[in-house]
């Protein structure tokens, strides 16, 4: 990324002042933003679709399908929400994208028929799984280039802690106590009342607008020691990036995990009562899956500042077939425990390959607009994941 004219650096007491090198609070609010995504991700939606079909008078195959429309249409307008990131920056498209997102969840708990429940899979799946993550993504990258795979690793450890481990149990322990619909408008209030002024106060958009470097790097005057940091990126267009080979390796590997691993996570319960277990062991095989997607999370982070993106996506892939395979043989706790190691290892390395790999082969300055386009890809994958399980 080119250097600012002193007269575009802009001044923030909150940015400047900072005791710490502000990375570290954007890396905390990216985090955050993507564990606000919950209500919109499968892992949490899950939980409400025996009583969509309970409530609503649906069948599963129906409430399947809609999900499916819904991250499907919901995906098709990302590109557009990444090029307004380009645009105006990722603070103003994330305060915007978390107040719809709330707005979303409220609708949620007034879903009567078919017809508005595919209405709000639209817009939680556009909104939460797809734009909210997308921006939260894209703040991290935007702060951290050298130590960029630690970063988004250490994101992704608390996002699989706090989001898949924690945020499932929260949601059955409310549903009992006010019901599944007071409980998605809870949701909703929490991105309103709570996240949308944390983003507005705290998250602020390149370190270089401020006068500094990503990683906490002291500028230097010198262009040829800034271009010897890495602080000058090879930036490519969404064009450019379009015609090579690893765009397009990368977006359809992870579409294809994602369809695989959103099945799996769509079906959770229905898988585990066709192996004669019950609900409960299958709620129960978040733990390990939360765990294990946590560690490898770091792990991977810290080994995509090492190696190739690709040798990631390779292991991962590998593992996925692995737990399609598991998935007709979980007769016991022992299978079921290792069936979640298995799954939650694969959702590591795609989460690391996906909230690096991006950036690390294309750069900063149009990151929003390739990652728009990545992420429709990945969800298409998504949406087509219910239907063949």
């Amino acid at each position: 990324m080119s250097q600012l004219q002193a007269s575009t650096i802009r001044y923030s007491r909150l940015v400047n002042q900072s005791p710490i090198f502000y990375g570290w609070i954007i890396l905390l609010m990216g985090t955050l933003g993507m564990i606000m995504t919950s209500p919109g991700q499968t892992y949490a939606v899950s939980i409400f679709i025996e009583h969509f079909i309970t409530d609503l008078g649906l069948s599963r195959g129906l409430v399947s399908t809609l999900y499916t429309i819904g991250t499907l249409v919901g995906s098709f307008v990302l590109p557009l929400v990444g090029r307004q990131i380009d645009r105006r920056g990722p603070r103003l498209v994330m305060v915007f994208i978390t107040l719809l997102f709330g707005l979303a969840c409220v609708y949620m708990g007034f879903v009567s028929n078919a017809v508005t429940l595919g209405l709000g899979f639209i817009f939680i799946r556009m909104l939460g799984q797809g734009s909210l993550g997308l921006v939260s993504n894209n703040v991290i990258n935007q702060w951290w280039v050298q130590r960029r795979g630690a970063m988004v690793g250490l994101s992704g450890l608390l996002v699989s802690l706090v989001g898949l481990g924690a945020i499932p149990g929260v949601i059955n322990w409310l549903i009992p106590l006010y019901g599944w619909r007071t409980t998605y408008m809870l949701l909703g209030l929490v991105l309103i009342v709570g996240f949308t002024p944390l983003v507005l106060l705290f998250v602020r958009d390149q370190p270089e607008l401020y006068g500094l470097q990503p990683d906490g790097r002291l500028p230097d005057p010198m262009p040829e020691a800034t271009a010897a940091t890495g602080a000058n990126e090879e930036n490519w267009t969404l064009p450019e990036a379009r015609r090579t080979l690893s765009f397009w390796v990368l977006g359809l590997g992870l579409a294809a995990i994602a369809m695989l691993s959103t099945g799996l996570f769509f079906h959770m319960v229905s898988i585990f009562t066709d192996n004669g277990l019950d609900a409960t062991t299958a709620a129960w095989v978040y733990l390990p899956i939360a765990v294990t997607t946590a560690l490898v999370n770091l792990g991977s982070g810290v080994l995509a500042d090492r190696i190739s993106v690709r040798i990631l996506m390779a292991a991962a892939l590998l593992l996925q077939t692995t737990s399609l395979f598991m998935a007709q043989y979980l007769h016991g706790m022992e299978i079921s425990f290792l069936y979640g190691v298995v799954l939650g290892a694969t959702m590591g390395l795609m989460s690391t390959a996906h909230g690096v790999g991006w950036a690390k082969y294309f750069g900063r300055k149009y990151l929003g607009s390739i990652t728009g386009v990545g992420t429709t890809i990945l969800i298409v994958g998504a949406a087509l994941g219910p239907m063949p399980l």
